[in-house]
């Protein structure tokens, strides 16, 4: 696994009975630490970037593009990973 990463940086920008709203900022290599999402989600790049995802079937890496949104269901766990050389930001909205 990793100890040697910096983390990424969440900003809750909501957080009430419908929504969370999270703003996750990656420097290069930047990581969030392993995690279990407990609500459907949407992501929001706000930049481009490479994502390298440690998952407990392997590495996936993905890319984000500025402006195209994903979901994914309650129950994913992962590491997300800035596998890029550049800062990015996405917002995440988890919808309780």
């Amino acid at each position: 696994m990793s100890n040697q990463r910096p983390q990424a940086t969440p900003t809750v920008q909501i957080d009430d009975e419908r929504v969370i709203v999270t703003e996750w900022h990656f420097k290069p290599g930047a990581e969030t630490g392993w995690h279990t999402h407990g609500h459907d989600y949407v992501v929001v790049p706000t930049t481009d970037g490479e994502l390298l995802l440690e998952t407990e079937n392997g590495p996936v890496n993905a890319q984000l593009k500025l402006g195209q949104s994903y979901t994914r269901k309650a129950g994913v766990r992962h590491n997300v990973i800035n596998a890029g050389s550049e800062p990015l930001v996405f917002v995440e909205v988890e919808l309780r």
